[in-house]
């Protein structure tokens, strides 16, 4: 499919791909010899890569989903069917992934493959409300979760005041920052630090309630159907929130140029993962800590907020890739996709969500949060995997190391699409919000991309800006 480059749009001074160019001046002005390539390096092993995704997979929507997904479903019956139907989807989303992601060896993923499949607007659609809504959402949800079960074990006679949660919660938000910004080795291993924690802590969780189970403890389970009965209107938002308790499983397609070997550790990563994370949910129930483990259940908040802290971290780090390959495509500022000279590390990418993150953290509630982004992200994850489908068709022959049957993406893409759609009835302001935010996106790509015809002084401050933070970051373009 041939499309219109978009560098080739603003390559003569837009607003978001100045003049700039080159790396920073090197001291008497001349190259270092045997100077490093300035380059994100391929550091993701198969080990790393599951820890990427199960350890931001299992953070605070483990403990959040639950309750939203039981207020839309109103049974115990119909919410545990939910789940078990979400954990398939996310298979199947996961699979797909695998054949995207072995077929098109970039980084960026929904970004990329939308880019690739449906041209420039809606790819640039798609990042525009990934950075203005959907990742700062995000991270704010599983930041806030952090901030109070960090600071629940310091207020179990009362309540956590919100002010403390939040400023906690801005201090973890600042600590993932920093350490993405520093060193993606560091990043990597804290990664798998955490998702260690984290499966220990669901293991000291499920172990006392599967043995009560096997003695017959099972009275939680009787009439699970019983309750006020499930509406049409209701499953949108219980398939949000029991498809964000098992949002993650994406995140190693945003990496794909940063893995060792993508055709062969991709695949593995994604298909060893999932199951680990069903079968661990499949036995979960959060309130046997409190039951069954007595005084030791003052440890389990801990455990959930490092478990959420891995999410962020993982989050964060991926998504970071996102920003940095749509900057290199020319969709966002140029000084997106420069790497700090002797960190490696995609600076810029990494820091400019924390302002926006900021404004989320002290503008919303948890679930109204929630629901706001999850409009937006399940229409491009679907529109993705429907792109997978269109590729089938119109590039027979392309290189495809890992295949599934055409009947996963399908019914994945299908999924996806009819529950965005229906959300607009049963939560017309959320979903309307989220709706209104996304078009923005078409209008800003002719102000920002197609338009390039700006005023000289407009291109000189914006030439100037990016110049200016180049040298306070210490970043210069790929090599």
């Amino acid at each position: 499919m041939v499309r219109k480059p978009v560098v080739a749009t603003i390559s003569r001074g837009g607003y978001l791909q100045g003049n700039v160019s080159g790396g920073l001046p090197p001291m008497g002005g001349q190259e270092a010899p045997g100077q490093e390539k300035v380059v994100l390096k391929k550091k993701i092993t198969l080990l790393r890569g599951v820890s990427i995704i199960i350890g931001t997979i299992i953070g605070a929507g483990i403990f959040i989903s639950p309750k939203g997904i039981l207020q839309n479903t109103g049974s115990v019956g119909m919410s545990l069917t939910v789940w078990s139907a979400c954990g398939v989807l996310s298979l199947f989303g996961a699979l797909s992934y695998a054949e995207l992601g072995t077929s098109i060896k970039k980084s960026g993923g929904h970004y990329t493959y939308i880019l690739e499949v449906f041209g420039p607007l809606l790819a640039f659609v798609r990042v525009w409300v990934e950075l203005l809504i959907i990742r700062p959402g995000a991270t704010a949800v599983i930041s806030l979760a952090f901030g109070r079960y960090i600071l629940e074990p310091f207020f179990i006679q009362c309540e956590i005041p919100e002010l403390a949660i939040k400023l906690i919660t801005a201090v973890g938000i600042t600590v993932v920052m920093v350490l993405n910004s520093m060193s993606v080795s560091w990043s990597a291993r804290i990664q798998i630090f955490l998702t260690f924690c984290k499966l220990t802590a669901i293991l000291i969780i499920i172990v006392p309630g599967v043995i009560q189970l096997i003695k017959g403890q099972t009275q939680h389970f009787k009439d699970a159907f019983s309750g006020k009965d499930a509406s049409l209107m209701g499953l949108p938002l219980a398939f949000y929130y029991g498809m964000y308790a098992y949002a993650g499983w994406f995140y190693l397609n945003f990496l794909t140029e940063e893995v060792e070997n993508p055709e062969r550790t991709t695949p593995l990563v994604l298909c060893l993962s999932l199951p680990v994370i069903n079968l661990l949910r499949s036995f979960f129930h959060q309130t046997f800590s409190e039951r069954l483990l007595g005084n030791f259940s003052l440890a389990v908040p801990i455990f959930v907020a490092l478990s959420c802290f891995g999410s962020m971290n993982g989050g964060v780090f991926a998504v970071s890739r996102l920003f940095y390959v749509a900057s290199r495509e020319g969709h966002l500022p140029e000084i997106l996709s420069m790497i700090h000279v002797r960190k490696h590390t995609p600076l810029p990418a990494v820091i400019v969500l924390h302002p926006l993150t900021m404004i989320m953290l002290f503008s919303g509630d948890l679930y109204s949060l929630l629901n706001f982004l999850s409009f937006a992200r399940w229409l491009f994850i679907g529109l993705a995997v429907a792109g997978l489908i269109y590729l089938r068709y119109k590039r027979p022959d392309m290189h495809r190391p890992f295949k599934v049957p055409l009947f996963i993406p399908a019914l994945f893409s299908f999924t996806c699409l009819f529950m965005v759609a229906l959300s607009l009835y049963s939560d017309p302001f959320s979903t309307g919000m989220g709706f209104l935010i996304t078009l923005t996106g078409v209008p800003a790509y002719y102000l920002f991309i197609i338009w390039d015809k700006k005023p000289k002084w407009f291109r000189r401050i914006s030439d100037k800006i990016t110049r200016t933070l180049q040298i306070i970051l210490e970043v210069v373009p790929e090599d």
